[in-house]
Parts: structure tokens; C-alpha cells; sequence
């Protein structure tokens, strides 16, 4: 006859619990979730992690670390990352948290220093923090500064080398001294080692001149940018300037985006669409060469009926054409800061809500929250690059002497 346990184990297991530590009750529960993930990222592969077998129809690529909060303290999670597609445990961490705890936190304390309007108050109803005390606000806002100064400054060597870059700026209204100025939000890009965009750098400026762009290219470069081949932008003298200055031997891809609204300007208006199409005809070219023979002819089809809109492209040849360089593959990519406009088009979202800020930091707060979720799903998500192109990408000698020179002289008279 079999001898009946006396023990209860679900019952011992409970007692163990409750007698243990925090840190053990933390180290069980980030082993257990962890177990989890890792887990459904195998299911998710079609195979276990490091077996071979018919079935698999993903690999794993390493980790991507989050922060959790639970009633046993912070604990370190582990989510899987996959070598195609991303793999993302919504049950378990929220999407855009940080950022939403940011905006909350600046319209909050907008409505604590008394510069709220009727649309604010209604703003504060609905996000439901009627009842936040100035106390809570500074909690909540330490927190999301430090983490948000940690993204800004944190090391970008050991993710480089950075083959293309990408900076654009955005125009915010800030409070300060009484009355309402407009300040610049300095936004740089880049595609990492492993063919993912990362966000660079956020800095906020007084003024979008070259000093600005001098100091933020300046930490760019401190904190370890390099390997940069291209980098695209609009024709801002102060920033082609700080780009010749900390990049030596990088061009510059002039945004044909941008570029268009400059030729638009000095073109009649009932020349401009067939000037358009012209111009767009030198894009759609299938290689390099058949893309500066198709600028020639364009050039030349304008220089009689409009000599300065002839004068205009040929002027800004080296600039606009600098993407030829690089493996047709990538010019979509390369050409324009369209890439950056949707950036920033995320980053009006919640700026819009807020429409004018109580100070600096909480511009940073914000919109580094944001850009630091975003930076995250770009990590998650599926390679923007591809590996072979960017070795390719590399060995190219890009810098070409009209390039070089007009930086270079731009860089001494800024």
C-alpha cells in the first residue's frame, strides 16, 4: 500500500515564497518570463533555439533588453530578436509607454505652471491627471530624464560603422522670458553595422545656424559616429558646413525633395511641370551613368528657353547626383530625407498636442521619448539595409573634388 505524502507542495511552494526575499522573488519571475520568450520566439522560428530541423523558418539574432516594472522591483527582460520580421511580446510590454508618459508628463506640468488654456484643461481631463500633484510630475519627469539623457549620450561606436546619415530639424515653440520663441530640435540618423537605422543624436538650439550644427556633429563624432560615406540633408549652409568640418571624407546627397522646392522658386509657373518632369527623368535612369548623360541632356533642353534654371541645376550638380556613388539598390533610400520627414511627422504627433512648451527639458523629455521608442521598433524590426550592399557601400571612394571643395570652402567661411 502506498504511503500517502504529507506534504502539500503547492501549499510548501507558497510558504517558500512568501518567506523569500525580493530579490529572489525578482530573479525567479525574470527567469520565468525570460523561459517564456524564449520559448514562443522558438515557435515562432518553427524550431527549438540551436537545432536543426525542416520545420525552422526563422533564426534567432541575439537579444533586445527591456525594462519592466512589477510589484517585485525592475527586472532585466530578454525579448529574442529574429533574423527576418520581428517578434514582439505585446502581452506582456506596451508599445510607446515611454512616450506616453512623456507627453503626460509635459502636459501636466504645462497645466502646473499656469500656462494651460481652455484647450489644456481639457487636454489634462482626458489624459486623467487632474489630480496630479507637482510632486508626482517631478517623479515622473526624473525618470524619464534619466532615461532619455542615457539614450542621448549613450556610445554609438560599438553599433558603427554608420555608412549613411541622415539630419534634419524641427521647429517647436518654447516659453522663455516671458513670451514665446521658436527653437530648433536638431534629429540625426543613421544605419548601423547590421543594416538597422538608429537614431543619432537630439539636440535643441536657439537657432538652426552653424554653430548649432557644429556643436551636435561635434558629440555625434565624440561619442564614436564613423565610417559615415554620405550623408543627406537640405542645403542649410551651417550644416554642409559642420558636416565638411567633423566628417572628413563623407559627401553630401543634397535632398532632391528639397532640392525641387529650390528649383520650383527661380522656375516660371507655367514652366514648372514640364521642368518637373524633366528633372524627375534623371532619377528614373536604371545606372549611374545613364543618370549624369540624362542631366546633360537636361541641362541643355534648358538652357535656351531657361537659362537660369539651367544655371541652377548645373550648379548643383555635385550635390544632388553625389547618391551615384553607391549601388543602385540603396539610392531610394540615400537620395532625399523623406525617411527623416516621416520621423518627424511621429514627432509632431504628440509636439502638436502640446503646441507650446514650459522649457527646454521638456521638449527633450518628449521628443527624446519618442525617438527612443522609435529607435527600439526600428531595432525589432526587419534589416533597412542589406549586409552585402553596405560592404559594398564602404569600399566605395564616394568624395568627389567638387564635393570636397564646395564643403571644404563652406567649412572655412561658416
Amino acid at each position: 500500500m502506498t504511503v500517502r505524502s504529507s506534504i502539500d507542495p503547492a501549499r510548501l511552494l507558497e510558504e517558500q515564497l512568501a518567506q523569500a526575499s525580493p530579490d529572489l522573488l525578482r530573479e525567479l519571475l525574470q527567469t520565468f518570463i525570460n523561459v517564456l520568450l524564449s520559448a514562443e520566439a522558438d515557435a515562432v522560428c518553427g524550431a527549438e533555439y540551436g537545432t536543426v530541423s525542416p520545420d525552422r523558418t526563422n533564426r534567432r539574432n541575439g537579444y533586445r533588453h527591456r525594462d519592466l516594472d512589477t510589484r517585485a522591483g525592475t527586472i532585466d527582460v530578454a525579448v529574442p530578436k529574429l533574423r527576418e520580421g520581428a517578434y514582439f511580446p505585446a502581452w506582456l510590454l506596451e508599445r510607446r509607454r515611454r512616450a506616453e508618459r512623456a507627453l503626460t508628463s509635459v502636459v501636466a506640468t504645462c497645466y502646473l505652471l499656469g500656462v494651460s488654456t481652455r484647450r489644456m484643461d481639457r487636454l489634462v481631463q482626458s489624459l486623467g491627471i487632474t489630480t496630479l500633484s507637482k510632486s508626482q510630475v517631478s517623479v515622473m519627469a526624473k525618470e524619464l530624464d534619466a532615461h532619455v539623457e542615457e539614450f542621448r549620450t549613450r556610445t554609438l561606436g560599438e553599433a558603427g560603422p554608420f555608412t549613411f546619415v541622415a539630419a534634419d530639424a524641427l521647429v517647436l515653440k518654447v516659453r522663455e522670458g516671458g513670451r514665446v520663441v521658436n527653437v530648433h530640435a536638431l534629429v540625426a540618423t543613421g544605419v548601423n553595422a547590421d543594416g538597422h537605422r538608429e537614431i543619432l543624436g537630439l539636440q535643441v538650439t536657439t537657432a538652426e545656424d552653424g554653430a548649432g550644427w557644429l556643436g551636435f556633429f561635434r558629440d555625434l563624432t565624440a561619442r564614436g559616429l564613423s565610417g559615415v560615406k554620405l550623408v543627406t540633408s537640405d542645403a542649410h549652409a551651417g550644416l554642409t558646413a559642420a558636416i565638411a568640418a567633423t566628417l572628413p571624407g563623407a559627401s553630401w546627397q543634397r535632398c532632391r525633395t528639397h532640392y525641387s522646392m529650390n528649383l520650383m522658386s527661380v522656375t516660371p509657373k507655367s514652366s514648372w511641370p514640364w521642368v518637373k518632369a524633366l528633372l524627375h527623368s534623371v532619377y528614373d535612369q536604371p545606372d549611374a551613368a545613364s543618370v549624369h548623360a540624362q542631366f546633360d541632356r537636361v541641362v541643355d533642353a534648358l538652357a535656351a528657353k531657361l537659362p537660369v534654371v539651367a544655371a541652377h541645376l548645373e550648379t548643383a550638380r555635385a550635390d544632388i547626383l553625389a547618391f551615384t556613388a553607391f549601388p543602385k539598390e540603396i539610392w531610394r533610400q540615400v537620395w532625399s530625407n523623406n525617411p527623416n520627414e516621416r520621423l518627424n511627422r511621429e514627432i509632431r504627433r504628440p509636439t502638436d498636442v502640446v503646441g507650446i512648451f514650459p522649457d527646454r527639458p521638456s521638449i527633450i523629455r518628449l521628443v527624446g521619448a519618442v525617438l527612443a521608442e522609435q529607435h527600439d521598433d526600428w531595432a525589432e524590426g526587419r534589416r533597412y539595409l542589406g549586409l552585402d550592399v553596405l560592404a559594398r557601400s564602404q569600399l566605395q571612394t564616394t568624395t568627389t573634388p567638387e564635393v570636397t571643395n564646395d564643403l571644404t570652402l563652406q567649412a572655412l567661411t561658416a
